[in-house]
């Protein structure tokens, strides 16, 4: 999560080619330039960058020693893969001059890789790792966690038209339509799960933080659209409220996506979706009995 901050203060202070060669910083590999201006934001994301991309090599190195279940380990080297793509975006990106399709692939995989950690840390768990009884699910259309994996869909998808927003690549308009879808997808989702399922912690908690995260991040995403377009429009360079509320709106998006993801896992894992073949052969035979 600090990372995609750290990256959002880069994009936010117009800093992408304050240090304009990769794989160097200023010319050399180990030295520090001096840490003034744009330099601080682009030098200290990649120096912060450089120490997650070590833990996430570790993680993955030690998923592969001490975890039985196989797709776990293969989620470990998932993560690592895409650490290293991070890396590989982020050369192009400086190095032809921050095109937006480059720079939206490299805020997008930081989301993505965000998510794929939470999801590992939710795996291994105490809670997770503790059996429990999954709860029947007659058939609907869709089911709960087919909805709530669609839900986490769009948000991601949103969350890509918001990076290509920032870059410059497309107008505004697909990203508020997009919100505007999104909020109606969490909506369609959350209600649902709190009203069949308000009684169980490990849907309930995700259910209700990710509706507090969304009501802040529209509400993030006015001051943004205030602050850029409309109040300092004309600014020569970005100002103070400007950065505060796009890294604001760009944090709060990441915590969205994630707690989406949550309760996907969540729902996936607590859910026994069962098909009209199971639910009719079942009442058949207590008629019968009756």
């Amino acid at each position: 999560m600090v990372l995609i901050v750290l990256g959002a203060l880069v994009t936010s202070n117009d800093a992408g080619l304050s240090v304009p060669d990769w794989p160097t910083s200023c010319g050399s590999l180990c030295n520090i330039p001096p840490m003034v201006g744009g330099v601080k934001y682009e030098h200290g994301h990649r120096m912060f960058a450089e120490f997650i991309g070590l833990l996430i090599i570790v993680m993955a190195v030690w998923t592969q020693r001490v975890e039985k279940r196989r797709w776990m380990r293969v989620l470990g080297w998932i993560a690592l893969a895409a650490v290293v793509g991070q890396g590989v975006l982020g050369g192009p990106a400086v190095l032809f001059y921050l095109p937006w399709a480059i720079s939206t692939a490299h805020a997008t995989l930081a989301q993505t890789i965000f998510c794929v950690v939470t999801a590992m840390a939710l795996f291994t768990s105490r809670g997770r790792l503790q059996e429990s009884e999954p709860i029947a699910e007659s058939a609907l259309t869709p089911s709960t966690p087919a909805l709530t994996a669609i839900t986490a869909a769009w948000v991601w998808v949103q969350l890509i038209l918001g990076a290509a927003f920032r870059r410059s690549g497309m107008k505004l308009l697909p990203h508020l339509i997009g919100a505007c879808v999104v909020t109606a997808m969490l909506c369609w989702t959350v209600v649902p799960v709190l009203s069949r399922y308000g009684k169980v912690a490990e849907l309930r908690k995700p259910a209700q933080t990710v509706l507090a995260l969304l009501l802040v991040q529209l509400g993030l995403g006015f001051f943004a659209y205030l602050t850029r377009l409309q109040w300092d429009k004309d600014a020569v360079q970005p100002l103070a409220e400007m950065v505060i509320s796009t890294v604001s709106h760009v944090a709060g998006g990441a915590l969205v996506l994630a707690t989406s993801v949550i309760l996907a896992i969540q729902t996936r894992r607590m859910i026994s979706v069962q098909s009209r073949a199971e639910i009719v052969p079942h009442s058949s035979h207590k008629a019968v009995t009756a």
